[in-house]
């Protein structure tokens, strides 16, 4: 079998679940467990369909960076419930959900799928920095569009695309990033900058939307480009051009809230899926009845010794 790593952006998939499994899949004790089962069964779906030799569940020690945020304030800002003065804000979860993380996190030790997070960022920079350094093809599953900067064909690092449901994967390749927004997966972190997202609290270029932010950095390549042609007054209409210079403070600094990290001080994993042990496969057990995980967790297991074997 060909190596392959897989990067979980972990908090999109068990928000996924959360939502997609009924709230009256509950524990034994009443507990809410829809999101656990949920990404079991979504972990087992992934494995079965594309058959990773490695996982790694990306997690947010930091989901909202006081990096980010100095440069960007209103970065994920309507996202925060409780400022935070020693530590990363407080989001909002719902209750049942945040309920649920730990022992979302007890699910993926018992399969043996690693945990990896790194203090002040987010799992799209784990994500980032593991699929720049792999020396064997990638594939990331997200739902976030900003995770396309990293699709290289080259090297065979890919997005799972999950933002229309688990039945409907899309895999992002070059060819997608081009067809979609006319600009190449090396240029997408320019073109969100550019464009903006609402979602994240980025205000974009005013007035420069997707088609104009494509149709600029296919004439100028990049986003130095765009901003040198500007101030040059050359290559783009007198109102685009207006627009750029207005929007001078943003573009220096929100490609470095946009673009992810690549380079964390972390270590792709070393070890690869592997069936259980019988002490482990019996811990498996008694978490899956103490918690009501059932067949959700025999789905996940028995992906993992597939593809173990």
């Amino acid at each position: 079998m060909t190596e392959r790593l897989m990067l979980l952006d972990t908090a999109s998939l068990y928000f996924r679940a959360f939502y997609g499994v009924p709230d009256k899949v509950t524990a034994p004790d009443g507990s809410p467990i829809n999101a656990a089962r949920g990404l079991l069964d979504i972990i087992a779906k992934l494995i079965t369909l594309y058959e990773p030799t490695h996982v790694v569940a990306c997690w947010d020690d930091d989901w909202r960076p006081q990096w980010r945020v100095d440069l960007i304030p209103s970065y994920k800002s309507h996202r925060v419930v409780e400022v935070v003065a020693t530590g990363p804000d407080v989001e909002e979860v719902p209750d049942p959900l945040e309920a649920q993380i730990p022992l979302i996190r007890q699910t993926l030790d018992v399969l043996g799928i690693p945990i990896i997070g790194v203090a002040e960022h987010e799992a799209d920079d784990v994500i980032g920095t593991l699929a720049t350094k792999s020396t064997i093809p990638v594939d990331i599953v997200t739902g976030d569009r900003d995770l396309f900067q990293l699709v290289d064909d080259a090297r065979d690092v890919r997005v799972i695309y999950t933002a229309r449901g688990m039945s409907n994967l899309e895999i992002v390749t070059d060819t997608v990033v081009v067809s979609k927004y006319g600009v190449l997966p090396s240029q997408y972190a320019d073109f969100a900058t550019m464009r903006g997202d609402a979602s994240d609290g980025l205000p974009g270029v005013a007035g420069v939307g997707e088609k104009t932010a494509a149709t600029l950095l296919q004439a100028h390549g990049d986003l130095a480009g765009i901003r040198a042609a500007a101030d040059a007054g050359e290559g783009m209409s007198a109102g685009v051009r207006a627009k750029i210079l207005a929007a001078s403070s943003y573009l220096d600094v929100a490609p470095t809230v946009v673009e992810v990290a690549r380079d964390l001080d972390i270590t792709p994993p070393a070890l690869s899926l592997r069936a259980l042990d019988p002490s482990e496969q019996d811990a498996a057990a008694s978490l899956a009845e103490k918690w009501n995980l059932g067949t959700s967790m025999i789905r996940a297991l028995t992906a993992v010794a597939a593809t173990a074997s």
